[in-house]
């Protein structure tokens, strides 16, 4: 709990039965004020062809499973799984992030922030973290955000954290790769107030399913390219 704010935490997951367990073992010990800061963890399983989900039932996550692929839709099963909650926080299950800076997104939230992206474009981002790929597309889709709404956005990070209330308001719906910016768009185009805080990228556990392959970086390209032109031309016309 966090003033007084339950705080839960999503995580989608496949095939990281490597990393999952020290993720969801690193949140759990998080402390604020002598008290556990973390209420809830759900991972959702997300057809994993290894043992995913027993360790990170084992860790201690409520585990749900979901057979659709994707990591939109695993991000769906799992809210949809929350309990009665008033921020949630997501984190990739491949240990690449300090759960320790969970707190710094959720003193962003407190200071009246709708969401709170982690940005490891301002922060520190290890040597071999992000592929070149990534970074470059990372910065191409940020230059439109920031031509299209003239915010200051610098990253689409996983990492981030968003109230309740908000994640109600934007009705997320992407099922793959558009999830990450469905969410910033949708909040941008509603004029929430969107912040980014500096986090740590560290080098994954293992090899990314979408950035690790060139199928996967072309789909992910493909699909937030399509979900911000639907947005932003959806707000055009209200």
């Amino acid at each position: 709990m966090y003033l007084k704010h339950h705080v839960s935490v999503v995580i989608p997951a496949y095939n990281e039965v490597h990393s999952v367990g020290l993720v969801v073992s690193a949140l759990r010990t998080l402390q604020y004020h002598n008290n556990q800061l973390i209420d809830h963890i759900v991972v959702c399983d997300n057809a994993s062809d290894d043992a995913t989900a027993n360790v990170a039932g084992e860790a201690g996550a409520y585990v749900v499973y979901e057979a659709r692929r994707g990591y939109g839709q695993a991000c769906l099963t799992a809210i949809a799984n929350l309990p009665q909650t008033d921020m949630v926080v997501f984190i990739d299950a491949d240990h690449s992030v300090d759960v320790s800076e969970t707190l710094s997104l959720l003193e962003c939230l407190s200071e009246g922030a709708d969401l709170a992206i982690g940005s490891r474009h301002l922060g520190d981002t290890q040597p071999g973290a992000l592929t070149p790929h990534q970074m470059a597309g990372n910065r191409f889709v940020t230059f439109l955000m920031r031509l299209i709404w003239r915010k200051p956005i610098t990253d689409l990070g996983p990492f981030r954290a968003i109230r309740t209330t908000t994640l109600g308001k934007l009705a997320m719906a992407d099922t793959a790769y558009g999830w990450t910016v469905e969410m910033q768009a949708k909040a941008l185009s509603l004029d929430l107030e969107v912040r980014e805080v500096p986090v740590t990228c560290k080098r994954r556990i293992g090899v990314s399913k979408i950035s690790g392959t060139w199928r996967g970086t072309i789909g992910a390209t493909c699909g937030i390219l399509g979900t911000l032109a639907k947005i932003a031309w959806c707000q055009r016309r209200r």
